[in-house]
């Protein structure tokens, strides 16, 4: 067990030396270029397999369309037509959302004060109003 520990401290150590003293100085960029092959590689298959994927899925696709048809021929049922609303796509980003105009900015901050609270206070307050000056019309000062 001893033997172990020290062979484990002295290997380290040796191991970092090795790869000061007798390293090449070119071998740094070589495993800088091999790297980004590796890399680019990677990136090349992951492209491939999400393209046979997505043929994979068109066909699947295709071959289950052929058999709804066969259905609808089979039993005479018309295929229904689908409605596609133009929407303009929301961004997933909320910071690349379309801004807002500052007249729309101002109807939302109406519409935010005008709760019913304070709907049912300006009303009362236009009662009051109503009636006082109907009040101070018959009240003449004499």
């Amino acid at each position: 067990m001893a033997a172990f520990v020290a062979k484990q401290m002295v290997g380290n150590k040796l191991n970092a030396v090795k790869g000061a003293v007798g390293g090449d100085g070119g071998d740094g960029d070589d495993d800088k270029e091999k790297e980004e092959e590796a890399e680019r590689e990677r990136q090349e298959a992951i492209r491939e397999a999400e393209e046979r994927r997505k043929e994979k899925h068109r066909k699947m696709e295709e071959e289950r369309e052929k058999m709804r048809q066969e259905i609808r021929d089979k039993y005479n049922i018309k295929k229904k037509e689908e409605i596609v609303e133009q929407l303009p796509p929301e961004p997933d980003n909320p910071l690349m959302r379309k801004k807002k105009t500052p007249e729309e900015l101002a109807r939302e901050a109406e519409m935010e004060e005008e709760d019913d609270f304070t709907k049912l206070k300006n009303t009362v307050e236009t009662q009051i109003s109503e009636l006082k000056t109907q009040i101070e019309a018959r009240c003449v000062m004499q």
